[in-house]
């Protein structure tokens, strides 16, 4: 399994998949290199893309594998290498979240994430703001 920035010959293979950004924010984000691609030798499998919280957190806003990935180790692969580039980049914890009747809650929990709140939306289920601190960061 490779893991690997995202490049605009991902665009096409990122826009028929993710369906929860827009066409200018896709472009953008790949741009300012905010896409992780991971792949197997021969095909893209899945993405994690973020952005920055108050423009100084980054969070995670979509970790995603395809159908017949899910399970193995892929998601956490990706996740732990966006929390290393995230380290070396000097922020001392990320953010994510998730609804709260989704069983993602459950594998962020196993991969070190807190609850650190949450949101309700009308007609939504919460969503469930989970914080990471960056272990690269921590003061001995």
């Amino acid at each position: 399994m490779q893991i690997r920035m995202a490049s605009h010959e991902d665009y096409d293979w990122l826009r028929q998949h993710d369906r929860h950004v827009s066409d200018g924010e896709l472009h953008r984000v790949i741009e300012t290199r905010r896409v992780l691609i991971a792949q197997t030798e021969n095909q893209r499998v899945g993405w994690l893309r973020w952005g920055l919280f108050w423009d100084n957190t980054p969070f995670m806003n979509m970790l995603y594998l395809l159908e017949g990935w899910r399970g193995q180790g892929t998601g956490a692969k990706l996740a732990e290498h966006w929390e290393r580039l995230m380290a070396l980049q000097g922020f001392d914890s990320v953010l994510t979240s998730t609804q709260s009747n989704e069983d993602a809650q459950h594998f962020y929990r196993r991969l070190g994430y807190r609850d650190a709140g949450s949101l309700i939306l009308p007609g939504e289920p919460m969503e469930i703001i989970f914080r990471k601190e960056l272990a690269a960061n921590k003061d001995d």
